[in-house]
């Protein structure tokens, strides 16, 4: 009886989990948000960081497949190049670009961000993708702490370097792509360069905030340009973000995403909205989640710690004075 008792207390608990599962997975599909723009992009460019997997690839499709010239600005080449046959083959769009770029090497950034000056005639998007979380807490040859430049100080400098094109462009677009975990973020301006933040989570959700906090500068100081800046959050996506956790953790994450979260292309949807939408025309400094602005989290909004991680970024991106002279224009 003991036996039964306890085979059947099992299936119960299996049952629940199985019912609470049902309703996540449904509720995440009703609830995502789908991109219902069909703007074509005939004769613009597009640059996607990280397009050679997951939501920056989707991305650059989508605008492949609305006619942009898409240019993937990726670390990896060989699967730069996988990305690029799959694009062309799936869209018949055959404008379809790859670019060598390493976030984490400011050398690598100024080297892309100079081939696409003189390459390009015009920028008309610019979707900073690219991520890298769990990363070694060490420095790169730049002495900044690799996550963070990844993840933030990298796509700062890039920004920088393609705004003159992005205004000659314009009115132009540029798309941050952020999370929901920058909420929990524990921030400290003076030391997000560093190694001091141990945790590699908290180093990904201040990677995030910053990256809120940037697009609110930025937005800001492009008053009046006709570039548009904003931030977006693709929600929990089944995606290759697990890949450097423990093994152990990993199998219950990657479980529990595959089966509850979106796939790549329903990541990507708020990207793209953010990018080609009617519906964004004139939202500049925005959150948007699901296709829908929202409000970030109270620290995301302080203009304060905006404008003072501003100032640091400049510094440690060692910003030259003809880099600079692009900032100025833009007052």
């Amino acid at each position: 009886m003991e036996v039964v008792g306890m085979v059947s207390v099992v299936l119960i608990a299996l049952s629940a989990a199985s019912l609470w599962a049902l309703i996540l997975k449904v509720h995440c599909r009703v609830t995502t948000g789908i991109c219902k723009s069909k703007r074509r992009l005939d004769g613009k460019t597009a640059i996607v960081t990280g397009a050679n997997t997951g939501i920056g690839k989707e991305t650059a499709k989508d605008l492949a497949w609305r006619g942009a010239r898409v240019i993937l600005a990726c670390r990896d080449m060989r699967r730069a190049a996988m990305a690029k046959d799959d694009i062309i083959n799936s869209t018949g769009n055959k404008q379809v670009i790859i670019q060598h770029l390493d976030l984490s090497s400011l050398e690598s950034v100024r080297k892309f961000s100079h081939r696409i000056l003189e390459s390009e005639k015009r920028l008309d998007i610019l979707v900073n993708n690219a991520a890298g979380s769990n990363l070694p807490n060490i420095l790169s040859d730049d002495g900044i702490q690799i996550e963070m430049q990844t993840n933030h100080f990298g796509p700062f400098l890039l920004t920088i370097l393609l705004l003159d094109l992005l205004k000659k462009t314009a009115p132009s677009r540029i798309v941050v792509v952020s999370s929901f975990v920058h909420k929990y973020a524990i921030f400290n301006v003076d030391t997000l360069h560093t190694t001091a933040q141990s945790s590699g989570i908290f180093r990904y959700c201040n990677a995030k905030l910053a990256n809120i906090l940037f697009v609110k500068e930025l937005a800001k100081r492009l008053e009046g340009s006709g570039i548009i800046v904003n931030a977006a959050h693709p929600g929990i996506v089944r995606t290759e973000f697990c890949r450097r956790f423990p093994s152990v953790f990993k199998f219950f994450v990657e479980l529990m995403i595959s089966t509850l979260f979106k796939n790549a292309q329903e990541g990507a949807q708020t990207s793209i909205h953010v990018a080609v939408s009617e519906d964004v025309e004139g939202i500049t400094g925005a959150y948007f989640v699901d296709c829908k602005e929202v409000q970030a989290s109270k620290q995301a909004r302080d203009m304060d710690l905006a404008k003072k991680l501003w100032d640091s970024s400049t510094k440690l991106v060692k910003l030259t004075d003809e880099e600079l002279k692009v900032l100025k224009k833009m007052k």
